[in-house]
């Protein structure tokens, strides 16, 4: 899946178009590199964003094309906010 397409799903981030802004824009890090919107993500992955002063690291679990608001939080897990 689209690395733009899971933050959206998953909801880390609400709108696709505002996680391609942000993978655009370089505020979106996987497995330590900048990553392009179109990256395929895949479990086990690393994912920091960065939101204005405070950013989120988490580590993905479980990759689905769709899900309820309340499995959502069931496909990453966070390892550090700051």
């Amino acid at each position: 899946m689209r690395l733009d397409k899971y933050l959206k799903v998953a909801r880390i981030i609400k709108r696709r178009t505002v996680a391609n802004e942000a993978c655009d824009a370089s505020r979106i890090v996987v497995n330590g590199k900048p990553a392009k919107a179109s990256y395929e993500v895949k479990a086990g992955d690393v994912i920091e964003v960065a939101f204005g002063s405070r950013a989120v690291r988490v580590r993905v679990l479980d990759v689905r094309e769709s899900t309820k608001k309340a499995d959502a939080a069931a496909m990453y897990e966070v390892i550090s906010e700051t």
